[in-house]
């Protein structure tokens, strides 16, 4: 178990509670955004581990927001995982061209989002440990 934060970034409080929940059954802590806006000012604020991006935000979509988030020096290493409920054929390339480490499609179960967490957690230290 760990004990990072994960920053959850979707519009609906059903996602973001049920995300929630099934992560925090393995020892992760969740903050929360629900707009564009709000998921910059939160990613600044916690600085979490990693980062639940949904696509469909209002005010803005998720794909602005991975590139805000890819572009801004002190967010671009964390790992974005995009979930939602947009068919994966177009949207999964571009994402994952934005710098997103995965695409995870909703309604999505709790071994693959945590198995997902975990295996861009372990990347993202891995590169730590290079210095990269």
């Amino acid at each position: 178990m760990a004990d990072e934060m994960i920053l959850i970034i979707d519009d609906c409080a059903e996602t973001r509670l049920l995300l929630s929940l099934r992560l925090k059954a393995h020892g992760y802590r969740t903050v929360f955004a629900a707009d564009a806006l709000e998921a910059i000012t939160r990613a600044h604020q916690a600085q979490p581990a990693v980062i639940l991006l949904d696509l469909g935000l209002p005010g803005s979509n998720g794909f602005l927001v991975l590139e805000r988030l890819k572009t801004t020096s002190t967010l671009a290493s964390i790992p974005i995982i995009i979930v939602s409920a947009e068919e994966p054929d177009v949207a999964q390339a571009k994402a994952l061209a934005l710098g997103a480490v995965a695409f995870l499609q909703k309604p999505v179960l709790q071994r693959t989002l945590v198995g997902t967490v975990e295996k861009a957690l372990a990347a993202f230290r891995e590169l730590g440990k290079k210095g990269v």
